[in-house]
């Protein structure tokens, strides 16, 4: 099976402690490279609340063909209700500045994120640039412009 690589230039962001949790891949198949908390100090992310969680490093991709897409973590999610609360997040080509992620605590309990919990996944993506051709019909399909729930649950 061949491999794909992709060349991405990473910055740490100095903390006040000097602190800095790498980015891992926690298995040798993990399609989602870890992002941890990047915090000095324990967080208590209270139910219902959110919070904007930095995760110390910035990225520079090498080109407009790619881009990151920042997912939850599902452990996190399934045994907590912690997620994130743009559900995805884009980090598009240009971007350059730290990579923050915000998580919201969907469950009944308060939980408290650690310096270096690992609290997101951040997995590499080819980007299609889309060039658009207006038009005033398109071709028939066989749903066309039935909404939602029109192909069933």
């Amino acid at each position: 099976m061949k491999q794909h690589f992709v060349d991405v230039a990473i910055r740490k962001i100095p903390t006040k402690n000097g602190f800095w949790p790498e980015p891992v891949y926690a298995s040798e198949g993990a399609a989602g490279l870890d992002l941890c908390a990047c915090i000095d100090e324990p967080l208590l992310l209270e139910p219902g609340k959110q919070v904007l969680v930095p995760t110390g490093i910035a990225i520079q991709m090498p080109d407009r063909t790619r881009a990151a897409l920042i997912f939850p973590r599902s452990g996190l999610a399934s045994k907590y209700g912690i997620t994130m609360s743009n559900a995805v997040g884009l980090i598009d080509p240009d971007y350059t500045g730290e990579i923050k992620c915000p998580l919201i605590n969907l469950g009944s309990e308060p939980f408290t994120v650690q310096p270096g919990y690992r609290i997101a996944q951040m997995v590499f993506v080819p980007i299609a640039i889309a060039k658009l051709t207006f038009t005033n019909q398109f071709k028939p399909t066989g749903r066309g412009s039935k909404g939602f729930g029109s192909t069933g649950i």
